[in-house]
């Protein structure tokens, strides 16, 4: 049994979508063949893959249906977390009933909730961050609102978290968020002080595209962040250790 993560597929297997990633660089070409091919090297049945966000381009759940049945026939256990852009994200309850509906089996999701897996236990929300260029700063009337739910959010799955660390189902808290809770030297306070709250000492982010020299991991408040963006690790999923 093995963890990985990756996050920001972008899939949009249904040609009605028509979102293909190619458009923004040669680095998107072949890029869901290329997620394809390095999951099925790596990947195996009883493997776990933690997707934090940007899942698919569809806009309704019904449209996501050809990316859920891709990802759900791909090798592993996946365990999903909310990007900005999947707009296809209903209740817990529809998703449910749409999975069983459609006979899809090896998907879950980390919402207000935690995962025990491979002596890890999993827990994460989708974030916000603090990016002026962005249109993401403290300036933004919505910034403070986004980040109080957000940061609710994180509380329900790291009590969670505790709760199964309690029961013996797992050692360190391994943290999964879309946006990166500290970038470009600005941080979501309330994020940061939950995560060390809880003491936890790694977090894995997508959302970052395109700034490849940035270093794969860094530290911030005794907090080790690790970029999973699909690009950066070249539609590689990346191992938990």
């Amino acid at each position: 049994m093995a963890l990985y993560t990756i996050a920001d597929l972008h899939l949009s297997t249904l040609e009605s979508t028509n979102k293909s990633m190619e458009v923004f660089g040669s680095s998107w070409q072949n890029y869901m063949r290329r997620i394809e091919d390095s999951w099925k090297r790596l990947v195996t049945e009883a493997d776990t893959v933690v997707i934090p966000g940007d899942i698919s381009w569809a806009l309704s759940l019904d449209e996501a249906l050809s990316d859920l049945k891709f990802l759900d026939s791909l090798p592993g256990r996946k365990i999903l977390g909310k990007g900005n852009h999947d707009f296809w994200w209903a209740t817990m309850k529809k998703h449910k009933e749409f999975f069983d509906k459609n006979g899809i089996t090896t998907v879950s999701f980390l919402f207000n909730n935690a995962h025990a897996c491979d002596g890890f236990i999993i827990a994460g929300t989708r974030g916000w961050y603090n990016d002026e260029d962005g249109g993401a700063a403290k300036t933004n009337a919505d910034f403070e609102k986004l980040t109080n739910r957000e940061a609710l959010r994180l509380e329900l799955s790291l009590s969670e978290a505790e709760a199964l660390r309690e029961k013996g189902e797992g050692e360190e808290i391994v943290v999964f968020m879309h946006f990166p809770p500290y970038w470009n030297g600005k941080a979501s306070e309330s994020l940061i002080e939950i995560l060390k709250a809880h003491s936890v000492k790694r977090v894995y982010y997508g959302h970052i595209h395109g700034n490849y020299t940035v270093p794969p991991t860094f530290e911030y408040e005794g907090i080790s962040m690790s970029i999973v963006s699909a690009d950066y690790l070249k539609f590689t999923p990346k191992i938990v250790k």
